[in-house]
């Protein structure tokens, strides 16, 4: 058998940056640290210490060595705390590398080694990567859930309850007498069981939709006629210039995004070209895609100017009559807003802030919140519906367990070999 390889690479940000630090994880971890440092520290026990290459001094170091298992890949690991100088950081990678059984680590290679060894499963290994990604309060909250085993816990109790039902019917198998009133008992007795389990996965599986759109950012897109104020709108929203304001009309002609944080939930506001029968191919072809973007988006917030009352208003969309400094006969159930005064931006802010809290489900404890998770909780809920009414108990018997092999797939411990590379993929290196 081939000894698997020690991998390491910097784990934290990009140098320069007051503190680094290096991971090593693998059979040779330790060797590492006796060929840097002269010794092995105390497991869980930071300790300075003086690296060295070839005799030449790297850095003052702090040291973390944690023997397997009590680690987080499962194996040895070792953890470098450097000064994070690129130049400091370059000579410890580069002494690492000159040491026999090492090799930099490819993208997502420790959480990869974590998952094989059993440190955590695949939800676990998601919610981490959404941790990592997080750029909000709210996808933070929702990301450490499912990183600290939130459905996996829950995946385990179904299972558990899966076990037991197909138990009973697999011993019906074996030892029952007559087969029709086996098949009466177990629809009877077993029927209501896993009905309730259909129920709590559907229940999961209802909030899919809003753990989605927290976890990815809702797309809002600003429509409205050419020369509306969308791209004084955009400006004020974001607090900075991002998009030309011109009495010219037809300016914008591609999209323009930017990255806001309604409430905790990250959302891309998209300025559009103004709709309209352009004159040229190349705002015709803003105007396709600004229509295209609007039929893709979480939310449309549609412009009107003071004189363009009359226009036709998509259906559930906000919207906002700009330019109220202009005209003084508000229109009930319209936001109005000025760039120039200021005026409604915090009102219209705050209802950015409730429609966003609303289509994400902020404040709901999500679970799902993958497609891949959905996809497999929802072929477990169809395997068990047609348990629920199968009386022939050797096909009960097949659907149960096809049940419980989708919820494998759930937690990635069946039949996941095709989205491994995929999952882990999402990781930088380091991680």
């Amino acid at each position: 058998m081939i000894e698997k390889k020690t991998i390491f690479s910097l784990s934290s940000g990009r140098p320069p940056a007051g503190v680094a630090v290096v991971r090593v994880s693998g059979p040779a971890a330790g060797a590492a640290l006796l060929a840097l440092g002269g010794r092995l520290p105390a497991p869980r026990r930071a300790t300075l210490v003086r690296l060295l290459d070839a005799g030449t001094a790297i850095d003052d170091a702090l040291v973390l060595w944690f023997p397997a298992p009590a680690s987080f890949t499962g194996e040895d690991v070792a953890e470098l705390h450097v000064t994070g100088g690129p130049a400091v950081v370059a000579a410890l990678l580069r002494a690492l590398g000159t040491i026999e059984g090492l090799r930099p680590a490819e993208p997502g290679e420790f959480t990869r080694r974590a998952f094989d060894n059993g440190k955590l499963d695949l939800t676990e290994a998601e919610g981490l990567a959404d941790l990592i990604d997080a750029e909000t309060e709210a996808q933070r909250r929702q990301a450490l859930r499912q990183a600290s085993g939130g459905l996996r816990a829950l995946a385990e109790s179904w299972h558990g309850r899966l076990l037991s039902i197909l138990a009973e019917t697999e011993a019906s198998l074996d030892f029952g007498e007559d087969e029709e009133d086996v098949s009466t008992r177990l629809v009877e007795g077993e029927g209501p069981e896993i009905m309730a389990l259909v129920r709590e996965i559907e229940s999961h599986l209802g909030n899919y939709q809003f753990a989605e759109r927290l976890r990815r950012g809702l797309t809002i897109v600003l429509l409205g006629a050419p020369n509306a104020g969308k791209s004084s709108l955009i400006n004020a929203l974001a607090k900075r210039d991002v998009a030309i304001v011109s009495p010219e009309a037809g300016t914008t002609r591609d999209l323009i995004e930017v990255h806001l944080d309604l409430g905790g939930v990250a959302a891309t506001l998209v300025d559009t070209a103004g709709l309209r029968d352009a004159a040229g191919a190349v705002e015709a072809e803003g105007v396709r895609r600004a229509r295209e973007r609007a039929d893709e988006a979480d939310l449309v917030v549609f412009l009107v100017g003071p004189d363009d009352r009359d226009t036709t208003i998509p259906a559930g969309a906000v919207v906002v009559e700009s330019k109220a400094d202009l005209r003084s006969d508000p229109v009930d159930g319209w936001q109005r807003v000025s760039a120039v005064t200021g005026e409604g931006l915090a009102a219209l802010e705050s209802l950015l802030v409730e429609r966003a809290s609303v289509l994400a489900g902020a404040g709901q404890d999500a679970l799902v919140t993958h497609a891949r998770q959905r996809d497999a909780l929802a072929e477990c809920r169809d395997a068990l519906l047609v348990a629920s009414e199968e009386y022939d108990v050797v096909l009960r018997a097949e659907s149960l367990r096809l049940a419980m092999r989708a919820l494998g797939r759930l937690t990635g411990r069946v039949g996941v070999e095709d989205i491994l590379d995929i999952v882990f993929g999402r990781f930088c290196i380091g991680k």
